[in-house]
């Protein structure tokens, strides 16, 4: 298939321009992609991901500028081609198209998508609104960092589910010799057909017990009949899956397999999408899915960058690539003279390896660092004093310990015997052999980051700053679908259309800046 070409002469009276430029506001995303979607989303953009000859393709700048309003409005593939057929602004949004101007099918949403993620460039619409963002010089070094719960599009699923599910996919997967010799070691009497669950009394805990155990033996008979093969592609992924559900949810007393009173660390949630996981946002909010991670621009409030992660990862383990732009790219001329950039993010980008490296970056790190606390109102660690120059940590007594060493460039202070005489023991610690206060590999960092966050000056600049991030994610999550719920499943696949809904918000923030292109592919805020 060749790639297709966007119309350049839309009818004198035909076109939707004349109908809607007097009807939508100038600074609407409608009127901002109207005037500027044949330089934003040239059709030759895309152009390496159809071949040099064939049947002409739906042209890839109307699609990108469907793409980018259905992103926005949080609509279906079906939804979004009807609503290009049909609504006079998606036409005028794509260069003021005929009132008659022929739809498409849903399928050419899908099959776009395809073709950007198997490209080398799957993000290109985002990171064009980007560039053309610094282009209009919008992208300063200055960058604030948050995070929001993106909720799964499955159903978790409980162990017994997960059990069944994973058998069901492993047989389903194998060829019909292998899948013959697999059932031959099933004893449970489930055929694996349905999804689902077994008819038994749930209430009998008997019954409950013996239903785990039956499936959790046949689940691992599976996997022996495999041990040791050589077996690739979908056989291997769905026996790997197995085995992590397994042993994730199950423990052995006394030769029956039993649910584990516990919640594993990296806890596979459902085999339909294995790379979600279970989150929380805060100690008292959790969800299931993932993390939708920005880093934004605070004074033009444009989105720099995304990533998509587990729902389990922290948020300081993305940061790095978020701010690859300001932390690794050359600085351009323009900007030499405010070359230092600057770094927000709340407390949960406090962490000693981020610190660490944006200070080895030479930037202005305005990230928050959480203050220390003890259970049950005791002293604190930020009440010891730590002299990491001499190697030692003074207790509120005044008593002295040295600090020992670890491999990981942490160490520990032990002040053992000297609690037990001590009149502030009971203020201080429980512990049998005294207070031992732990020391990080990163302690520097942290206690420069909490020694800053006292600073007023350093305070009012937090709070004038950090909340816009705050704002924009309110942007990207206010529909429920295609907002804060994925329509996708599979990390890849969420982290592309995350990118794509930063992707519209850039350009609705952009028509809000009355942005402008201009000769030689510049770009412009409009004045006057």
């Amino acid at each position: 298939m060749a790639v297709g070409r966007t119309p350049m002469q839309p009818g004198l009276l035909s076109s939707t321009a004349g109908f809607c430029g007097g009807r939508l506001a100038p600074n609407s995303i409608y009127a901002v992609l109207h005037r500027e979607c044949r330089a934003l989303f040239p059709d030759e953009m895309f152009a390496d991901l159809f071949a040099e000859d064939g049947r002409r393709s739906v042209p890839p700048m109307i699609v990108a500028v469907v793409m980018v309003l259905q992103r926005l409005e949080g609509l279906s593939d079906r939804e979004a081609v009807e609503r290009f057929a049909f609504d006079v602004r998606w036409k005028y949004a794509a260069g003021g198209l005929d009132f008659d101007h022929p739809g498409f099918v849903h399928t050419v949403l899908v099959d776009m998508r395809a073709r950007l993620a198997a490209s080398a460039r799957p993000d290109r619409i985002f990171e064009r609104t980007v560039e053309v963002a610094a282009r209009a010089g919008l992208v300063g070094r200055r960058r604030v960092l948050d995070s929001a719960p993106i909720y799964d599009a499955v159903a978790t699923q409980d162990t017994v589910t997960l059990i069944r599910s994973a058998i069901r996919g492993l047989l389903r997967a194998a060829d019909h010799v292998l899948r013959a010799e697999l059932r031959a070691q099933l004893t449970s009497g489930d055929a694996y057909t349905e999804t689902a669950k077994p008819v038994i009394d749930w209430t009998d805990a008997g019954e409950r017990e013996a239903l785990i155990d039956s499936r959790a033996r046949d689940g691992y008979a599976l996997l022996a009949v495999l041990e040791g093969r050589a077996v690739q592609g979908d056989v291997a992924q769905a026996a790997r899956l197995l085995a992590i559900v397994l042993g994730q949810d199950l423990e052995q007393d006394e030769d029956v397999f039993k649910i584990a009173r516990k919640v594993a660390a990296d806890r596979v949630i459902s085999t339909v999408d294995p790379e979600a996981r279970h989150g929380h946002k805060t100690v008292r909010r959790s969800f299931d899915g993932y993390k939708g991670h920005v880093a934004e621009d605070p004074d033009s409030e444009v989105i720099t960058a995304t990533e998509v992660t587990a729902g389990n990862a922290g948020d300081a383990e993305p940061a790095t690539g978020l701010l690859a732009d300001v932390l690794h790219a050359p600085v351009p001329d323009e900007q030499a003279d405010q070359a230092r950039a600057e770094i927000y993010g709340d407390a949960a980008y406090g962490t000693g390896p981020l610190l660490a490296e944006l200070a080895e970056a030479g930037v202005e790190v305005m990230v928050k660092v959480q203050a220390a606390n003890a259970p049950g109102g005791r002293f604190s660690k930020d009440v010891f004093t730590i002299d990491l120059e001499t190697g030692q940590v003074t207790c509120p007594n005044l008593v002295t310990a040295p600090i020992r060493p670890k491999p990981d460039g942490g160490g520990a202070a032990c002040f053992g015997r000297a609690c037990a005489a001590c009149p502030l023991a009971a203020q201080c610690t429980t512990a049998r052999n005294g207070r031992v206060i732990t020391i990080g590999p990163h302690e520097e960092h942290l206690a420069r980051g909490q020694e800053r966050g006292t600073d007023p000056v350093w305070q009012a600049a937090y709070r004038a700053t950090r909340p816009k991030v705050e704002r924009k994610i309110a942007h990207l999550m206010r529909r429920r679908h295609g907002g804060r719920r994925a329509r996708v499943r599979g990390r890849v696949k969420v982290a592309a259309d995350f990118s794509l809904l930063a992707a519209a918000a850039n350009i609705a923030r952009l028509g809000v800046l009355v942005i402008m292109s201009t000769a030689g592919g510049n770009w412009a805020i409009a004045t006057g």
